[in-house]
């Protein structure tokens, strides 16, 4: 989700979009287009990339008009913008036009931080677009696309479109909007399962739950439905340590109150209780075998294998075996 500054009007007369997350950038610009349309519903847009904006292209669009029209002038990619045209735009963000809006689009790296900078000095409308590389980050942006739209979705409802959906923001949001659209009442893990049921098979994440559970026959049936429908293996093996790790790590920890345990293991409550079900006929002797399963698959998924899928077929038996240690010590 896009992090905003404390100016938070979409018509300022600068809007500076940092970021390389594709769906919050064009909202970005969605917004401030949306706000001036609403001002003036004959607002002239111009969304230009930098081949397009050439010096003096600036002054052109920013200069007076005899119908003194409102403008909203888009820039996409600007850390690529040539150097004559970031003086232009250094020159322009010092005295800027009424009624024209400009927004920026910039990666946020150093690659062209000279107008990053001068546009943060100018006093610009500043929204985060970063990247969402980590699970926990496009989580809250599930649950906040279901905020947004005054929808309540269980915990576990929002973790299952992750796991079946991936790191993909459009889909993601694309999917809460026809759950949103289609389903009445709080929408929970059965409903998000029941429309993307063969995603959320495919998922890397359902393999490593039916294997930590002992539940070799499910696991191994998710697992060659996942790498039938293209999932990549080191997903896999990454989701499997995920889980043999959260069974260790929560074996080990004090007890407490879901809440103390997450802030203490660095998991959501909702999972802490998850991971306490799956955890029954576990051993530490158990954990130890299952993470050196884990190891080997990952070995062999990254080229010490001749075959992966085997590889990954191996440390899923091995896993849910170890998942019923206690039962047969």
């Amino acid at each position: 989700m896009a992090r905003k500054t404390a100016n938070d009007d979409p018509l300022a007369p600068l809007t500076l979009a940092v970021g390389q997350e594709e769906l919050l950038l064009d909202r970005a610009v969605q917004e401030v287009v949306a706000a001036a349309k609403a001002s003036d519903a004959d607002t002239d847009v111009r969304d230009l990339t930098p081949d397009q904006l050439q010096p003096g292209t600036l002054a052109e669009l920013t200069s007076p008009s005899l119908f003194a029209e409102r403008k909203v002038v888009v820039v996409r990619n600007a850390q690529d913008l040539s150097a004559d045209t970031i003086k232009d735009v250094k020159a322009y963000l010092g005295a800027p036009a009424e009624e024209i809006t400009l927004v920026l689009l910039h990666a946020g790296g150093a690659k062209g931080k000279g107008l990053l900078d001068a546009a943060r000095k100018a006093g610009a409308r500043e929204v985060g677009c970063p990247k969402m590389t980590k699970p926990a980050d496009r989580l809250a942006f599930v649950r906040q696309e279901f905020r947004a739209v005054g929808r309540s979705a269980t915990p576990e409802a929002c973790q299952t479109l992750v796991d079946a959906i991936g790191s993909d923001l459009r889909e993601l949001a694309s999917a809460v909007s026809q759950l949103v659209a289609d389903v009445e009442g709080t929408i929970d893990e059965e409903v998000v399962g029941r429309y993307y049921t063969g995603r959320a098979e495919a998922s890397s994440f359902t393999v490593a739950d039916r294997a930590v559970e002992g539940r070799a026959a499910e696991a191994l049936e998710a697992l060659r439905w996942s790498l039938s429908t293209g999932v990549a293996p080191v997903l896999i093996t990454s989701a499997l340590a995920q889980g043999v790790r959260a069974i260790g790590k929560l074996s080990s920890a004090r007890g407490g109150r879901p809440a103390d345990l997450a802030r203490e293991l660095g998991m959501p409550p909702w999972k802490i209780d998850r991971v306490r079900q799956q955890m029954r006929g576990w051993t530490p002797d158990g954990v130890a075998v299952a993470l050196r399963a884990v190891a080997e698959a990952d070995a062999g998924v990254k080229g010490g294998g001749d075959d992966p899928g085997y590889a990954l077929e191996k440390a899923v038996v091995t896993i849910a075996r170890a998942a019923r240690s206690r039962g047969r010590a």
